[in-house]
């Protein structure tokens, strides 16, 4: 089952269709999920410790879906995360696992509901993707930083193959923010698939 969910996301692009195909997926994602090794939130989350200078401050996980990056995170030292999804049945999950401070349902037509300072660090765990989010989020994302702020996000092999994708590493790259940490490792290696991860601190 676990393979057809990710085919499907992976060829969606319409907003709506993704956000009914995660709710539908709700139940049963981290169980399928795991079925296929997901190494992407441990490598990510570790990679975000290590590069933090205070993991008391709040981090916002954007796309936090069912909770299981945040418990990555939780377990590589942050204490302190917000959730925000538009999947209402991803937060309904979240919400069981009690790794979150706040949640917040996202209205992916309206702006981000939450000032630029806010949050020190945010991620997104395999957020940013063909069928999942636009290139154009980091860019999004990096905005809502201050000075010095963290963003760590990944990109699958789908969404490195994909020229728009790579460009959007590219600004973040050109407008001087700074690169912490870039690898390339297992993301669900039952499926032969990897995953770049990066951490930018912003100028």
């Amino acid at each position: 089952m676990a393979d057809k969910f990710l085919d499907k996301v992976y060829g969606t692009t319409d907003a709506g269709a993704t956000r009914k195909l995660y709710d539908d997926w709700s139940e049963s994602y981290d169980i399928e999920i795991a079925e296929n090794g997901y190494q992407t939130p441990a490598r990510l989350a570790r990679a975000m410790a290590q590069n933090c200078r205070d993991l008391n401050q709040p981090l916002l996980d954007y796309g936090c879906g069912t909770g299981l990056s945040a418990g990555q995170l939780q377990t590589a030292g942050f204490s302190t995360i917000d959730g925000a999804d538009p999947s209402a049945g991803m937060l309904a999950q979240a919400r069981k696992t009690r790794h979150f401070r706040n949640l917040i349902k996202l209205d992916l037509s309206q702006p981000l509901p939450f000032d630029t300072g806010d949050y020190h660090a945010i991620t997104a765990i395999g957020v940013i993707s063909t069928g999942a989010g636009p290139a154009s989020l980091m860019d999004t994302l990096m905005d809502k930083l201050p000075s010095g702020g963290l963003f760590g996000f990944s990109l699958n092999d789908h969404a490195l193959e994909d020229a728009e994708y790579l460009a959007g590493v590219a600004r973040l790259q050109d407008a001087g923010h700074l690169a912490r940490a870039k690898e390339y490792g297992e993301h669900l290696p039952k499926l032969g698939l990897k995953s770049m991860i990066y951490v930018f601190e912003k100028k």
